[in-house]
């Protein structure tokens, strides 16, 4: 991670965030989260919401600041949108997203466990939380998502969430097998082909969920059927801007879980640079 990358989904992660904080506050109380082992990362607890504690580590990458919360019977880590913070601070960290196993290539590090939160509250203030529709620069998640969902990734329904930058030229750009319109035209008949498209990265998420995100467009379709989702191994690396041609297997009505659902979406893709 860092379109699992993360601000349409740090967006999500604030709703269920205040949902269970509420619900905290009228006498409910949650288990502490237990540290996930990476020989059972199936099934790793939520850092529970109104969980406080003193930061022991912190650092800064990819938009995203780490810390190290020590609560007095437990350590955990998590990642909010870059926040000032230092050792020492007391902070509460809301429920988030775990992600076991997770690598971050920018800090040349792997962590057992880190939950990605909306925000980190820094003696008792909040953050300001990644606005929907964006993540953080170089970043958790989506093409197409509605609001409240973390950008980078596609949200349900195909609604468009990325426009491509002034600065990206998407006339002119010469047709491959299909177009991005083709695809979201053809989805249920292509729906676990290969496909081979040609468009230009509207946007960059590296890092999220173990991939590399990326939007590609190519100037067809209308709004909801014009920006492509792509996933690809962490070795693939694209910038905004950049002509390429993508390969891979198509997939419909992808769920990843926690809210996170592509209508139309390329995984594990073949990306060539031209």
């Amino acid at each position: 991670m860092e379109e699992f990358p993360v601000k349409r989904l740090f967006a999500l992660l604030s709703i269920a965030c205040l949902t269970t904080l509420l619900m905290t506050a009228c006498g409910e109380k949650e288990k502490a989260p237990e540290a996930a082992k990476p020989s059972a990362p199936s099934a790793p607890a939520a850092a529970g919401p109104g969980k406080t504690g003193k930061v022991t580590e912190t650092m800064n990458a990819a938009g995203y600041t780490y810390v190290q919360v020590d609560t007095g019977k437990e350590k955990f880590w998590a990642a909010a949108p870059e926040t000032k913070v230092q050792v020492g601070d007391t902070v509460l960290v809301p429920d988030g997203m775990p992600m076991p196993d997770y690598e971050s290539k920018s800090l040349n590090r792997k962590f057992d466990l880190v939950y990605f939160v909306p925000s980190i509250m820094v003696g008792g203030a909040s953050a300001p939380a990644a606005a929907p529709g964006e993540m953080p620069p170089g970043h958790p998640p989506v093409s197409g998502a509605q609001p409240g969902m973390p950008a980078g990734m596609p949200g349900a329904g195909g609604a468009p969430m990325v426009t491509a930058p002034a600065d990206v030229n998407l006339k002119g750009i010469k047709k491959a097998d299909q177009t991005v319109a083709d695809i979201f035209a053809q989805k249920t008949a292509l729906s676990g082909k290969s496909v081979v498209v040609r468009g230009k990265v509207v946007k960059f998420s590296p890092e999220i969920m173990g991939r590399n995100w990326l939007h590609i467009q190519d100037g067809s379709g209308q709004a909801g059927a014009n920006d492509l989702t792509v996933n690809t191994d962490l070795k693939s690396m694209a910038k905004v801007g950049d002509t390429v041609v993508v390969s891979g297997k198509l997939t419909v009505a992808k769920d990843y879980g926690y809210g996170y659902k592509y209508d139309v979406i390329i995984e594990d893709a073949k990306i060539t640079m031209e």
